[in-house]
């Protein structure tokens, strides 16, 4: 066992207003300028959960990458939006990262007392990574740092009455997949492999009733990260104490049909798992790795059932997968949006009746300037806050900012500058186009 101490307890200041980190990944030196970018303050899907509904005060909380008026570098941010009053108080800084890599953005958790725990990621091993747990339960105002560690791609989930059980990515030959338990936070379990093939993996993953799943790639060699493909699926029922898979733990070899994969999310619909993700022909920006699907595959209790229901323009368009007894719901950004070709766009609404067999889109919510990019969604999440994402422009360094929509795809902006206490996050569509 691994015994944590107490660090430092801290009160957190507090920011004038909600401001999101931009980011850019791997320059391309054509008209599409990067692979990836913009505004990234929920970015990336590896990161889960990043907001959570408290039924017991009526609040959803939830962490972004922030950043000072001033410049672009990653403060880690926590706040919530009460639903009673339907106002955002100021965000609180946690820290700052010392960074503008977005991969660096935090994860959240909830104990059963209530207590806020925010996981703070690092990009490998070139920075540290630590766990902080809020001084009162239900509340942003102090923090106490419980560890300074190093982890990449956090997924605490907590686990009524047993703890946490911490999905996370470790940076040796490539990035493996590993695994601890804590019944408190302080105390942990030694790191455990659960997958380290050739160059490695990303996994998304989800707990429902005690059960928890990972669905994830690899890496291969030759051609690492920009070459992910193949669907995997491991489920935990006892903590960790065995895995299984529902037949073999590779659900689809799309290696063998030249596709890559980029997973977006993971539900379970009665038990069985469903898994949201696109695939594409090529990792670079551009009409010409296109067309890049998105697709579901689902566990029916005797067989994977994959289906596909729309296409994007890029790998990074994100989106998030409400399950809602048979009707399925995804929130994404498959709108080409003010920048085609390139990461985001505008988010629309899509409904299934029928578990994903037919699609219809309901509506689209956004329309601007800017690229609106990863919408997520939060864990047990409030009709109200259904969704929470960021926007910016993907082609150069810009202002971003937050926005979170309810379940009927009615779009709110958080306010960029606040100057009481609190405020009410701004409803008006007119000022989504900026």
């Amino acid at each position: 066992m691994i015994v944590l101490l107490l660090l430092l307890t801290q009160d957190l200041p507090r920011d004038d207003g909600y401001r999101g980190i931009w980011y850019m990944n791997q320059p391309s030196k054509d008209e599409h300028k990067y692979k990836y970018s913009g505004g990234f303050a929920t970015y990336p899907q590896q990161h889960v959960p990043i907001a959570i509904y408290a039924k017991a005060v009526d609040r959803t909380f939830f962490v972004y990458g922030g950043s000072p008026r001033d410049r672009n570098t990653l403060l880690h941010m926590v706040s919530y939006f009460d639903h009673a009053t339907s106002t955002v108080p100021r965000p609180a800084i946690l820290l700052d990262k010392k960074t503008d890599d977005a991969h660096d953005n935090p994860v959240l958790s909830i104990d059963d007392a209530g207590h806020l725990w925010i996981f703070s990621n690092a990009h490998g091993t070139s920075r540290p990574s630590w766990i902080h747990r809020s001084v009162k339960p239900y509340d942003i105002g102090a923090f106490e740092r419980v560890l300074e560690t190093n982890f990449s791609y956090g997924q605490p989930w907590w686990i009524p009455e047993k703890g946490f059980f911490f999905l996370h990515t470790r940076y040796k030959e490539g990035r493996g997949l590993w695994w601890m338990t804590s019944p408190d936070g302080r105390t942990w379990s030694a790191p455990a492999s659960l997958s380290h093939e050739e160059l490695g993996h990303y996994q998304i993953s989800g707990a429902e009733d005690g059960r928890i799943g990972t669905v994830f790639d690899v890496h291969p060699k030759p051609g690492g990260l920009n070459a992910r493909t193949n669907l995997y699926y491991k489920e935990t029922r006892d903590f960790g104490t065995s895995w299984t898979s529902h037949g073999d733990v590779l659900v689809h070899d799309y290696k063998k049909e030249g596709l890559l994969v980029y997973l977006k999310d993971l539900r379970f619909d009665e038990g069985k798992p469903v898994v949201l993700y696109l695939t594409s022909k090529g990792y670079e920006a551009g009409p010409k790795n296109g067309p890049r699907q998105w697709r579901t595959t689902r566990w029916t209790g005797t067989a994977w059932e994959t289906r596909e229901f729309t296409t994007s323009d890029h790998n990074y368009d994100h989106g998030s997968l409400y399950v809602e007894g048979g009707r399925w719901r995804v929130i994404a950004t498959t709108e080409p949006g003010a920048r085609p070709h390139a990461t985001g766009g505008d988010v629309a609404l899509w409904e299934s009746p029928d578990r994903g067999a037919t699609w219809s889109k309901v509506r689209v919510l956004t329309k601007g300037a800017l690229n609106h990019a990863y919408p997520r969604r939060p864990l047990n999440a409030h009709p109200g806050f259904y969704a929470l994402w960021a926007d910016g422009d993907p082609l150069a360094p810009s202002a971003s900012s937050l926005y979170f929509c309810d379940r009927d795809g009615k779009v709110f902006r958080f306010p960029d500058r606040i100057e009481g206490e609190t405020a009410r996050p701004v409803n008006d569509p007119a000022s989504l186009e900026r």
